[in-house]
């Protein structure tokens, strides 16, 4: 059970703070732009990534993909996929760069703890019992919790996670939850190097780091403290502060809850009637960070033959504009084909949720950078402005792909919208030598197809 207390001066604040929302906003999370820093971006070939290091925890795994190799590096990103057993517990912890998740399987909940909130969420007490245990301490009565806004995910979805924001997530399903994750380390927002950082408020890593991995050590933030200075500090005896450096803990970022969560989480159906709120602490303090992408309804292109398309961008889920980012859920029947394209305005970061399908990759009209297939948990980066094309396999294909602007654009080769449409004929007949039957037949032949093309052989 839930609910929302106010203050008059929380009244105040957030009425203060409304005449400055989107100011507040850009200061906290502006419309970053992307930087190269280091990076030479030398693409000479690509290839299908598996990740590359595994860390195991007490209730998860997380595996890493190399930041350092060159599609990677180039594009700016770096990737982790995370599983966490029922009943796991992912660390709170925060990153120096922006990020999206895309929950592959399961269910849970989780926590965005945005800096200058209220905790306006009262966890209430369970059952007559804990009424019961209620006790005057230190002169305080004490009576449940207070958080900050809880969030529900399930397959599907996508959570937006701005930099340095602490998050923590717990599966309370009845199996394991898989998320993969994307940061975007080139973004403005990351004043650190391009190597990807994750720093934890609690636990201990597990497992030796390495350079230009993702990490920001062993420990957690309150690791290097000085013990009488944490004590001083939080108001607690010495043994508690070594407790919160977890210097004996070896459990590891993904920890096993023995009894289950008792948090106050709204129903789906109550978020949704919270973000109809236009009010400043629900578009600051209770923004929205999570949209499913799965879901047929949000299809955005869909072809019974060929297969559908949701995307994501700054339209559709606004905190996205001050991210950068964006996504896309595509599925594809067999031998049915996605129109040769380029990203206008991206990078695109593919990752196959499942089958196997053919990619490739043109290389700036000299060569292929890439001419091969891409299987289920593979990770391949098609970099802007280079045209790609995917063709299902004999099992249909169905991928994720995150985006590196919040309005990412394509301009597909063939099709209704193809750009040869845009083309007059003569120009398109002089361009390529060859005659204007040939040109009609180039720019109509697919006519009633539009970025989903049925696996048909042309005749030679």
């Amino acid at each position: 059970m839930a609910s929302v207390a106010k203050s008059p001066a929380l009244c105040y604040l957030l009425f203060c703070a409304s005449l400055v929302v989107h100011g507040c906003l850009g200061q906290m999370y502006p419309a970053q732009r992307r930087v190269s820093g280091e990076s030479s971006c030398r693409l000479e070939n690509l290839r299908p990534q598996e990740a590359r290091r595994r860390v195991e925890s007490e209730a998860g795994v997380s595996e890493f993909w190399d930041s350092r190799d060159q599609q990677f590096d180039c594009a700016g990103v770096a990737a982790v996929r995370n599983t966490i057993e029922p009943r796991g517990l992912m660390l709170p912890e925060f990153s120096n760069s922006p990020r999206l998740v895309y929950i592959v399987q399961g269910s849970g909940i989780s926590g965005v703890v945005i800096p200058g909130c209220p905790e306006t969420f009262q966890s209430m007490e369970h059952g007559q019992e804990r009424r019961e245990r209620r006790e005057e301490r230190h002169g305080e009565r004490v009576s449940g919790d207070q958080h900050q806004k809880i969030r529900r995910f399930r397959q599907g979805d996508i959570i937006a996670l701005p930099a340095g924001v602490a998050h923590w997530c717990y599966n309370n399903g009845d199996k394991p939850v898989i998320a993969v994750t994307v940061f975007d380390v080139a973004n403005q927002a990351n004043q650190l190097d391009r190597s990807p950082r994750r720093s934890f408020l609690a636990g201990q890593q597990r497992g030796g780091e390495e350079k230009g991995e993702e990490s920001s050590g062993g420990g957690n933030v309150f690791r290097g403290f000085d013990d009488e200075i944490l004590s001083e500090a939080l108001g607690v005896r010495r043994d508690v502060v070594r407790k919160l450096k977890g210097e004996d803990d070896r459990r590891g970022t993904i920890i096993k809850v023995e009894k289950e969560l008792h948090i106050a989480a709204p129903s789906r159906e109550m978020e949704m009637e919270m973000e109809e709120d236009n009010g400043l602490e629900e578009a600051l303090c209770n923004m929205r960070l999570v949209e499913n992408i799965a879901d047929p309804a949000k299809f955005d292109v869909y072809s019974p033959q060929g297969g559908h398309i949701s995307t994501l961008n700054s339209q559709k889920l606004p905190i996205l504009r001050f991210l950068r980012l964006s996504a896309e859920k595509g599925h594809l029947r067999r031998n049915a084909i996605v129109a040769p394209l380029w990203h206008i305005n991206a990078h695109s970061v593919l990752y196959v949720i499942r089958g196997t399908g053919r990619v490739q990759i043109s290389g700036a009209g000299e060569k292929l950078l890439f001419d091969g297939t891409v299987r289920r948990g593979q990770m391949l980066v098609v970099p802007q402005g280079h045209a790609v094309v995917k063709r299902a396999e004999e099992d249909e294909f169905e991928w994720v792909a995150f985006k590196t602007n919040d309005y990412a654009m394509v301009s597909p080769l063939a099709g209704k919208t193809s750009v040869l449409r845009g083309i007059p004929i003569d120009v398109l007949a002089n361009s390529y030598r060859i005659s204007e039957e040939e040109v009609r037949k180039i720019k109509f032949a697919r006519d009633d197809e539009t970025l989903f093309l049925r696996g048909r052989r042309a005749s030679q």
